[in-house]
């Protein structure tokens, strides 16, 4: 895939995550997709494989009302891809030792793509 071609694929996942659409998602990812979020170096979700990928954006998708992930920056390497994120989100619930219900977080961070078979077959967010 090409830097366009890959930058494109990227573009419909964060659409697709932006309007909660799990099976659009979904369907740009390899069957044996890896997922991991890392914050301050430690992975504190991940998920191996796309029904756990599934369960996981299930999860993710009951705990905010809104949600966006806009790119900032993207650029390709060899079979991957590195693009700035900002991110913020609106919480449904409240967290436990964390933010209340209705409150509005915003975040920059890094995600890394790789690529097979015009899919996206491991996403990295890091925060």
């Amino acid at each position: 895939m090409d830097h366009d071609s890959r930058k494109s694929l990227v573009e419909r996942y964060l659409a697709a995550y932006n309007g909660f659409d799990i099976e659009g998602m979904l369907a740009l990812l390899t069957p044996d997709v890896r997922f991991e979020n890392v914050a301050g170096g430690t992975v504190n979700a991940q998920a191996d494989g796309i029904e756990a990928f599934r369960a996981l954006a299930e999860q993710g998708k009951a705990m905010f009302t809104e949600r966006e992930q806009r790119l900032t920056s993207f650029e390709t390497e060899g079979d991957g891809a590195s693009a700035g994120i900002a991110w913020r989100g609106r919480f449904a619930v409240n967290i436990p030792d964390g933010p209340a219900a209705g409150t509005e977080l915003a975040l920059e961070g890094r995600s890394e793509f790789v690529f097979r078979d015009g899919r996206i077959a491991l996403l990295r967010d890091l925060a």
